[in-house]
């Protein structure tokens, strides 16, 4: 692994941003109620000759005192300035407010994260999710998709749906490039990339395997758009080992799946993954994985994510580093024929097959 991070900052500048840590859950709310009350709009609106607090006040109808108080935070985190006593939005609060990425992100932060963030350190210390418990007596989340409050399932499926709809489109000429008629999608979740697949090519017949609750929700999903013909389902314990998957596919689809796992559960899924391949198949993998990212921002928001997966997720799986998972790879029996970058917004698709013996 090469060398990430430095420590090349003055000491003053070393301290600021431990204060912008020691602060962070506060000014993310400040920026969050900038957002939702729709101060920054109204500055973005009127971007060229800015606002004094008191006309956002009265047009918002805010008090002069709220509006005060977060327009301060807001020059201190840097979504707005202020000159002459007049308020300008900033390039950063122009990206909270109307950037998609941004605002997924910080929905699925305050909405799915935020509390059971707090049990952080008991969940380091138990290798269980207990930030999970904020919502309801659950092993995992994935468990609990099906009955988490609504808006909880809201930002959550926004969250993981944002990213893989932008690879979708990116991928599928890699897999029916070899023209596979029966493929598998393992932790098919919703049914969504076997909807896309079906209404892409209408000979292919997909199965999605999943957990019962997703399982539930993906025959709805299906039904709704008639492709009951071309998608089939088949629910199990997807952690039992003894439970082999369903055989003779020449195409198995994990997209942002094996994440959710700790590495020991993963090598039991890519080792029954391996079982269920036909001999010529092809095992496609799409992950985020920290090391490819083009941009600091996406490594910093996958390390970010992964401790999501400490506390709320299941407790002992994370955003990897891609040699972690090729290694897993290569012990199942399988190998990285092709590996395909920059997919998406930050993705990496391995195209395994089987090792010949």
């Amino acid at each position: 692994m090469k060398n990430y991070g430095s420590d090349s900052k003055s000491a003053l500048q070393a301290k600021f941003d431990a204060q912008k840590i020691a602060f962070a859950p506060i000014m993310f709310q400040a920026a969050r109620a900038l957002r939702n009350l729709g101060i920054l709009k109204y500055l973005l609106n009127n971007k060229r000759k800015g606002a004094e607090i008191e006309v956002i006040a009265n047009e918002l109808n805010l008090s002069v005192y709220g509006v005060k108080v977060l327009l301060e935070a807001g020059i201190s985190i840097e979504l707005v300035m202020v000159k002459d006593q007049k308020y300008y939005i900033t390039k950063t609060g122009y990206f909270i407010l109307s950037d998609e990425l941004t605002n997924v992100n910080m929905d699925f932060t305050h909405d799915v994260n935020y509390q059971g963030m707090m049990h952080l350190e008991e969940s380091i210390k138990n290798g269980k999710p207990e930030g999970l418990k904020v919502f309801g007596k659950w092993g995992t989340v994935y468990e609990a998709l099906s009955e988490l409050p609504t808006q909880v399932r809201k930002s959550w499926f926004a969250f993981d749906h944002y990213y893989s709809d932008y690879a979708f489109p990116e991928v599928l000429p890699h897999i029916f490039k070899s023209n596979p008629k029966k493929i598998l999608d393992i932790g098919g979740n919703t049914g969504k990339f076997s909807i896309y697949c079906a209404q892409h090519n209408e000979d292919v017949q997909m199965t999605i395997l999943d957990l019962p609750g997703q399982i539930s929700d993906a025959i709805k999903n299906i039904s709704e758009v008639g492709l009951e013909s071309s998608i089939s389902t088949h629910a199990l314990n997807l952690l039992d080992n003894s439970i082999p998957f369903p055989m003779g596919y020449d195409a198995i689809w994990m997209s942002q799946f094996l994440d959710c796992f700790s590495q020991k559960e993963i090598l039991g899924l890519l080792q029954r993954s391996y079982n269920a391949l036909d001999e010529n198949g092809s095992l496609y993998i799409l992950e985020t994985y920290w090391d490819k990212q083009e941009f600091e921002a996406s490594t910093y928001s996958l390390h970010a994510t992964s401790l999501y997966f400490t506390a709320i997720a299941n407790g002992n799986s994370q955003m990897y580093h891609s040699d972690d998972m090729i290694k897993l790879i290569e012990k199942s029996g399988l190998y990285v024929d092709e590996a395909i970058e920059n997919i998406g917004v930050s993705h990496t698709l391995f195209i395994c097959k089987k090792r010949q013996v």
